[in-house]
């Protein structure tokens, strides 16, 4: 499940003033003593028993009991999860405090939906990726995971439009019980965002999306940015289906020699490295006869195989390499040490650009041509 960053909720209690919140709600409070006194909506109350203390940013109800800060009056008042309050909260304080009247379960959602009702499903589907995309750059546990694996390039988020499904999407759709909210959901569980739960389908994950030559998602792919998951829960997702698209276009229309790396992040890896002439599979036994077919169709005539060291990662080589032989497109194999992949390579021989480098001038040939392998020099500089 994707966390709340615990500094964005001390940043709440500390910034939001319980005393506006309240007076927002259409609260009457007045002054007594270093405290704020009015009636409490609660419950049924005449003696105001209803305490704010502005010097600690709390509330409490002598007559019902509870209280606490911004974030608890939010839930209280407006029927909402923690999580849903703390949503309203970053987006507009005054918005979470309307209303007036106590709820025990909204069903009408106030903040603003991704994603429009009347959109067809490739719409859908690229509104979702952009508010994945919005989400990552103000979650500190995903930029944090990010540069833990070494993809910290200032440019890589936007060009790959990388995202974070932080199971917000759903507070911003309208509930399942509504008309609206019932279509949408169930177009979203179509094109396999959500499931039949209700849940995002890559919650908790960072969202790599492929993009076509109009920049339109055709595949996604989920990384879970936590390990310690519970039995069975898998830490690789994808879209429902067959696989689609072609990673990273851009390097077969500039380059004529292309490192195939068995995972999306080892792409990355290579990519923030400075070497941007490199794609994916789809896992080991992910190479699609679409990949092949632009291979051929963008006229690649040799393949840097860069899959995991490792059995998987050898047998994986072995099949596309047989593939790639048949089509006259010569291959070599980057051989990282064993039990070995991309990144964790790169992260344990910095700096990255030197180590890929010295990986990819000792790949080892595995038919046709010449079989001499000439490094092209990167062209920008990795950072």
């Amino acid at each position: 499940m994707a966390r709340i960053h615990e500094a964005e909720i001390e940043r709440l209690k500390s910034e939001i003033s319980v005393q506006r919140l309240v007076e927002s709600s259409g609260i009457a409070i007045k002054k007594s003593g270093k405290d704020l006194q009015g009636c409490c909506p609660f419950h049924e109350d005449d003696t105001a028993s209803l305490v704010v203390t502005p010097a600690k940013n709390l509330w409490h109800c002598f007559g019902c009991g509870i209280g606490g800060g911004p974030i608890d009056w939010v839930m209280k008042l407006r029927g909402v999860s923690f999580r849903h309050a703390v949503e309203l909260l970053k987006a507009d304080p005054s918005l979470a405090a309307s209303g007036g009247t106590p709820v025990k379960h909204s069903t009408v959602r106030t903040l603003p939906p991704p994603v429009a009702t009347d959109a067809d499903d490739q719409k859908l589907l690229d509104d979702t990726i952009a508010y994945y995309h919005a989400r990552l750059k103000e979650s500190p546990d995903a930029l944090a995971y990010l540069k833990a694996r070494g993809l910290d390039h200032p440019d890589v988020i936007d060009t790959f439009k990388l995202g974070f499904a932080d199971r917000t999407l759903g507070l911003r759709l309208p509930e399942k019980n509504r008309v609206a909210g019932a279509e949408i959901r169930t177009r979203l569980q179509n094109i396999g965002l959500l499931r039949e739960s209700g849940h995002e389908h890559f919650n908790g994950s960072l969202v790599i999306p492929i993009l076509n030559e109009a920049g339109q998602a055709v595949e996604i792919y989920g990384r879970k940015l936590l390990d310690n998951l519970r039995a069975g829960t898998p830490k690789h997702l994808y879209l429902p289906g067959p696989h689609a698209g072609i990673f990273n276009l851009a390097a077969l229309q500039s380059s004529k020699e292309i490192i195939l790396c068995e995972a999306l992040i080892d792409a990355l890896t290579f990519w923030c490295a400075g070497y941007r002439n490199v794609t994916s599979a789809y896992g080991v036994e992910g190479f699609t006869d679409e990949m092949l077919d632009a291979f051929k169709r963008h006229g690649i005539e040799r393949v840097l195989i860069a899959f995991d060291r490792d059995e998987g990662g050898e047998r994986g080589t072995a099949k596309v390499s047989e593939k790639l032989l048949a089509a006259g497109i010569e291959c070599f194999r980057i051989q990282f040490p064993k039990g070995m992949d991309a990144n964790e390579y790169a992260l344990k021989v910095a700096p990255a650009e030197k180590s890929l480098g010295l990986a990819i001038r000792k790949a080892v040939w595995l038919g046709k041509g010449s079989g001499f392998l000439q490094v092209r020099e990167r062209r920008c500089d990795p950072r």
